[in-house]
């Protein structure tokens, strides 16, 4: 079964169910190395950097978006 299969198959069970799994998979990650736990951030940024990449989208200022953030909560 691949990841994909096994993630519908898991989005079709009630909302306990997966609150209970989700925490077990966080709770399995909590006994990895330090080692493999960069090593899986590094995927991670790597693989965020790639779909950034390939969106072509162009960023924002921080400055910008912190002062539309404070004008619509004012």
């Amino acid at each position: 079964m691949s990841i994909d299969e096994l993630e519908a198959e898991v989005l079709k069970l009630g909302p306990q169910a997966r609150a209970r799994l989700a925490a077990r998979l966080l709770d399995s990650l909590e006994s990895l190395s330090i080692e493999e736990s960069e090593q899986l951030w590094l995927e991670e940024a790597e693989r965020r950097d790639a779909a950034w990449d390939a969106s072509g989208g162009t960023g924002r200022p921080a400055a910008d978006v912190f002062k539309d953030a404070i004008a619509r909560l004012s």
